[in-house]
């Protein structure tokens, strides 16, 4: 929770300045250089079947494409909404987990569901265009919503995989297969991933966000390798915490009232499922 939360806040401030694709790419490598750092102390098991790597690539891509639309909504959007918002992956990673794995929730847990649900609601919606019969997302918030679906399918084979080949090895090499997918992708749009007119400054933002977000990971993978997703990551994605408070302290964001409490429950849902 604690490294999301603070990673999602620099992420949003380099995500301003050189882009999301460049942000996570860069992002990305330096959080491989801190996981390889781990493997002297956690060692690595290097014996994996073809239908594993073929797994840890598909899950790859679905990893990279979720933080690729999570870092456009921050580009776009605003920090608390878009940090609010992406809480929906939980959801949609307990569906999965409760339908495909036959993970259960207790009656507790349902309630904390539907109060996600009108948290985020609450928080996505410009309820202001509805006067005049419109209904329009805020911005980003539909590149976060599909972020989510993204994450939520990433979550589950993350699971899988944790349990099967162990919580480094998953970390480590979903990393490497999405800079791969993003080197290939780069080439295909013939898009440009160099920082060398970045400041010291904003290159050093983007390798904290790296950093921050492998902790996150490994951390999560490490929880998903001895328990049940369904209540592993609720409790990580109370990030939304961390996040909108630094946002509000350090850029001084202003939300509505509407939104405040949408937020509000968003997080309190969120903190209800790990009971």
């Amino acid at each position: 929770m604690f490294g999301w939360g603070v990673s999602d806040f620099f992420a949003n401030l380099s995500s301003e300045k050189v882009g999301h694709f460049k942000t996570f790419f860069w992002s990305q490598l330096a959080g491989l250089l801190f996981t390889i750092l781990l493997i002297p102390f956690f060692g690595l098991n290097i014996n994996i079947s073809l239908f594993f790597v073929i797994l840890l690539f598909i899950t790859s891509v679905f990893y990279a494409i979720g933080y690729l639309l999570f870092y456009k909504a921050f580009e776009i959007g605003n920090v608390s909404i878009v940090s609010a918002s992406i809480n929906l992956n939980v959801i949609i990673a307990m569906l999965l987990a409760y339908v495909f794995v036959g993970q259960r929730l207790t009656p507790l847990q349902s309630f904390a569901v539907i109060l996600v649900l009108a948290g985020i609601t609450l928080v996505s919606v410009n309820f202001n265009d509805l006067k005049d019969r419109k209904l329009k997302l805020l911005a980003g918030v539909k590149e976060t919503i599909l972020a989510s679906l993204a994450f939520g399918i990433f979550w589950n084979l993350s699971e899988y995989l944790s349990e099967k080949i162990g919580w480094l090895p998953t970390t480590l090499y979903v990393k490497i297969g999405a800079i791969i997918f993003l080197l290939g992708f780069a080439f295909f749009v013939k898009s440009k991933i160099e920082l060398s007119k970045t400041d010291t400054k904003t290159i050093l933002v983007v390798g904290m966000v790296g950093i921050l977000e492998a902790v996150a990971i490994a951390s999560v993978n490490w929880g998903l390798a001895y328990g049940d997703l369904i209540l592993v990551s609720p409790i990580s994605s109370a990030l939304s915490v961390v996040t909108i408070t630094m946002a509000i302290i350090f850029l001084k964001e202003r939300i509505s009232k509407t939104q405040s409490v949408g937020i509000f429950i968003t997080t309190a849902g969120i903190i209800l499922t790990a009971f």
